[in-house]
C-alpha cells in the first residue's frame, strides 16, 4: 500500500464516498459545512492552486485513508491541513502518519511557512490531538461552541523551517 495523490474526477468521487461512509469518522454528526466540504472539496482540489488530496487503498483497491491540505486564502505560504480519515478497520497501522508525511513534504516543496490544523475537543478526537503533538504541532487556541453547543474547535500550528 502506498500514498496516491488525487488526479482524476473518478477518484475524487471515490474520496467523497469514503468521507461520507460510516467507516471514515467515529463522530458521524457532521456539520452542514463538513458535508458540503466532503461532497465538493475533492473535485475542487483538481483545479485549485496548492490544494491537494492524498489517499491509500487496500489490496482490493478500496480507499482506506484520506487527507488533504490547501494553501491559505492569502496565498502567503501558510497551509491548512483539512481532514484526515482512516477506515476504522485499518487504524493503528501508521496510515495517518504516512499521509501526514506526504502532506508535509508537499507543503515544504511549495515553500510553505507553516501548517495550521484543527480538531474537536470531544474525547473521540484525542488520538488526532496526540498525533498533532507527536508531529510538532502546538495548540494555539480554542474556539468554544464552534461545531455545536459544547463542542470546541482546537487550533494547532506547526512552523516549517527552511
Amino acid at each position: 500500500m502506498h500514498v496516491r495523490e488525487l488526479m482524476t474526477e473518478s477518484d475524487a468521487r471515490r474520496i467523497t464516498d469514503f468521507y461520507l461512509s460510516p467507516v471514515s469518522f467515529d463522530d458521524q454528526r457532521h456539520t452542514p459545512g463538513e458535508l458540503e466540504h466532503f461532497r465538493h472539496a475533492p473535485l475542487l482540489s483538481l483545479t485549485q492552486r496548492n490544494h491537494r488530496h492524498w489517499y491509500i487503498e487496500n489490496e482490493e483497491g478500496e480507499i482506506i485513508a484520506v487527507t488533504s491540505c490547501k494553501e491559505n486564502e492569502h496565498q502567503s505560504g501558510g497551509f491548512l491541513w483539512d481532514y484526515l480519515a482512516v477506515h476504522r478497520d485499518y487504524r493503528r497501522h501508521g496510515f495517518a502518519k504516512i499521509l501526514f508525511q506526504a502532506l508535509e513534504t508537499f507543503a515544504r516543496q511549495a515553500e510553505g511557512r507553516y501548517i495550521l490544523t484543527y480538531t474537536c475537543d470531544l474525547p473521540e478526537y484525542q488520538p488526532i490531538q496526540k498525533m498533532f503533538a507527536l508531529n510538532g504541532f502546538e495548540l494555539i487556541g480554542t474556539y468554544p461552541n464552534y461545531y455545536y453547543e459544547g463542542e470546541a474547535r482546537l487550533a494547532f500550528y506547526k512552523p516549517l523551517s527552511k
